[in-house]
C-alpha cells in the first residue's frame, strides 16, 4: 500500500496506513496527534514501519521510561524484518542506531533514504533532528536540500531547508525559504521558527516581535514543544528590547506550565528564567516549580544538552543533593566504556556542567574559567545557535559578576559587533568601563544604549 508520501508500506491494513500518515503530518507539523501511530500498531502489530515510528515516538520523549517502550517496539519490528521492504529496513536500522547512540549509523541510514526515496520527509526530518542534536549543521543543511529538491510542493520541506540554512549561516536563503514555507501553509510552525532565528541573528528586534505575534494564533494546535518554543523565541525578542515584564508575562502564560513533564518544555523554562535573572528580574518561586519536574531527570543522561540545563535548574532551586547526583552521573558518562559519545561527555559535557554548576552557586571565577575553556566546543552538545547562546551569556555574566572587567568588555564588544541593536549590551559595557575608570568610554556606551532604546518601536501589546 502507498502512504501519503507516495511511498510503499508493507501492510494490508488501511487503518495502519492512516495512522502512519497522521503520525507523519503530526511529526512534520508539530501537531498534537503523533500518538496516532499507536492506533496503527493496534491495527497491524506486524507492520515494521508502524513499530519503528512507534519506537521513535517514545524516544522523542527523551526519558529512560520512553526508551523501555521504544525497545519493545524495536524488538517487535526486528522480528518481522522478513516482511519489510528496503526503506522500512533502513528506517528500522536508523532508529535502532538512535537507541544505541550510534550517530554515524543513524545519519548513514537517513542519508541513504534521502538518496533513494527523497519523497520521505519523515526520514529527512528525523535525520535533521539527529544532526541538530550533535551540532552537525552541515548535515542538517545537506539533508534538507535533498528533501527540498524532491518536495518543492510541500511547505514542510521549505521549513526544514530554512532551518538548515540558518544553522549554517546562510541567513538570506534561510529567511527566503522560511517566509515561503509560511506563505504556502498556515500550519508550518517550523518555517515561522526559522525566520525568527534569522531575525534574531540579525538583531532585527522590531521585525521579530511583529513576525512572531502576527503568527502566534497559528500555534494553538501545535504540540507543547512547538507552542512553547515559538513563544520562547518571542520572549527573547522582548527581552532584547528591554521589555522584561513582557517576557515574564509570556513565560507565565505561554511557556510554563504548558506540558511540564516534557523535557524540551523544561529546558525552555530553565533557559528563560536564567536569562531573566541576568537582566535583574526577580523570578520569585518559579525555580521551585520547575525543579519539581527536574528531579526525575537526574538519572536520564539521554542528551547532554538537556542534562546541563537540568543541572542548572536544580542548583538554582537549591536542590543541592539532586544537582550533585546529576553532576556525578555526568561524570560517570564521561568515564564510562560506552562506545558512542564518550568523547563528547568527557571533553565537553563534564567540564561544561561543572562550570554551569559553579555559576548557579555563585562561584564566578570558576564558572568563567570553565565556560571559557569549552566555548569553542559547545556546539558538540547540540541545540541551536540561539539556544547555545545561553552558555555564552553565563560566561559573560560570570565575568561581569566576578569583575573581570577587561575580559567582560572584550566579550561585550564582540556581541555588539554581531548584534548592535540590543540596548542591554551597551548598558552592560558602560558598567564595565565605569569599573575600569574609563569614564568617557562608559558615557559613550551608555548614550549608545539610550539611542538603541529610542530606535525601538514601542510595544502596544499582543
Amino acid at each position: 500500500m502507498l502512504d501519503s508520501q507516495e511511498l510503499e508500506v508493507t501492510t494490508d491494513s488501511s487503518e495502519a496506513i492512516e495512522a502512519i500518515d497522521r503520525f507523519g503530518e503530526a511529526f512534520l507539523g508539530y501537531r498534537k496527534d503523533a500518538v496516532a501511530i499507536l492506533d496503527g500498531i493496534k491495527a497491524d502489530p506486524d507492520s515494521v514501519l508502524a513499530r519503528v515510528l512507534g519506537a521513535a515516538l517514545f524516544l522523542f520523549g527523551e526519558t529512560q521510561l520512553g526508551r523501555a517502550e521504544a525497545r519493545e517496539n524495536l524488538d517487535a519490528a526486528r522480528a518481522g524484518v522478513s516482511r519489510a521492504n528496503d526503506r522500512e529496513l533502513a528506517m528500522l536500522e536508523a532508529v535502532e542506531a538512535w537507541f544505541l547512540g550510534d550517530y554515524e549509523t543513524v545519519m548513514a541510514r537517513h542519508e541513504d533514504i534521502a538518496a533513494r526515496w527523497p519523497r520521505d520527509l519523515v526520514s529527512a526530518k528525523l535525520g535533521q533532528y539527529h544532526a541538530f542534536n550533535r551540532g552537525d549543521s552541515r548535515r542538517m543543511a545537506e539533508l534538507s536540500i535533498r528533501a527540498l529538491e524532491a518536495n518543492p510542493d510541500r511547505a514542510y520541506a521549505h521549513g526544514m531547508a530554512a532551518f538548515g540554512f540558518e544553522q549554517t549561516g546562510d541567513l538570506q536563503r534561510a529567511e527566503e525559504e522560511g517566509r515561503l514555507g509560511t506563505e504556502m501553509s498556515e500550519h508550518e510552525p517550523w518555517a515561522n521558527h526559522a525566520v525568527a532565528h534569522c531575525l534574531d541573528a540579525g538583531g532585527r528586534l522590531d521585525e521579530g516581535v511583529e513576525w512572531m505575534h502576527g503568527l502566534s494564533q497559528r500555534w494553538d494546535d501545535c504540540n507543547s514543544f512547538m507552542y512553547t518554543h515559538n513563544w520562547w523565541h518571542t520572549a527573547l525578542f522582548h527581552l532584547d528590547r528591554g521589555e522584561t515584564d513582557v517576557s515574564l508575562d509570556i513565560y507565565d502564560r505561554h511557556l510554563w506550565p504548558i506540558e511540564p513533564t516534557f523535557a524540551q518544555d523544561q529546558i525552555g523554562a530553565v533557559s528563560m528564567l536564567t536569562r531573566l535573572e541576568m537582566r535583574g528580574v526577580d523570578v520569585g518561586d518559579r525555580w521551585d516549580a520547575v525543579a519539581e519536574y527536574l528531579l526525575v531527570r537526574v538519572d536520564d543522561q539521554i542528551e547532554p544538552f538537556l542534562d546541563v540545563q537540568y543541572l542548572y535548574g536544580l542548583a538554582r532551586a537549591g536542590r543541592d543533593a539532586a544537582a550533585d547526583q546529576l553532576m556525578a552521573n555526568i561524570g560517570a558518562c564521561a568515564s564510562s566504556d560506552q562506545e558512542f559519545q564518550r568523547a563528547d561527555w568527557a571533553e565537553v559535557v563534564e567540564p561544561m556542567a561543572r562550570a554551569v554548576l559553579a555559576h548557579a552557586r555563585g562561584k564566578w571565577a570558576e564558572a568563567a574559567d570553565g565556560l571559557a575553556a569549552v566555548k569553542g566546543e559547545i556546539y558538540r552538545i547540540g541545540g541551536s545557535h540561539a539556544q547555545r547562546d545561553l552558555f555564552n551569556l553565563l560566561l559573560l555574566d560570570s565575568l561581569v559578576r566576578g569583575e573581570d572587567n577587561e575580559e567582560a568588555a572584550r566579550v561585550l564588544q564582540g556581541r555588539i559587533r554581531a548584534r548592535i541593536s540590543i540596548p542591554w549590551h551597551h548598558q552592560l559595557l558602560a558598567k564595565t568601563y565605569d569599573r575600569q575608570g574609563e569614564y568617557e568610554q562608559a558615557t559613550a556606551a551608555r548614550q549608545e544604549g539610550e539611542r538603541k532604546e529610542m530606535a525601538l518601536t514601542a510595544w502596544s501589546g499582543e
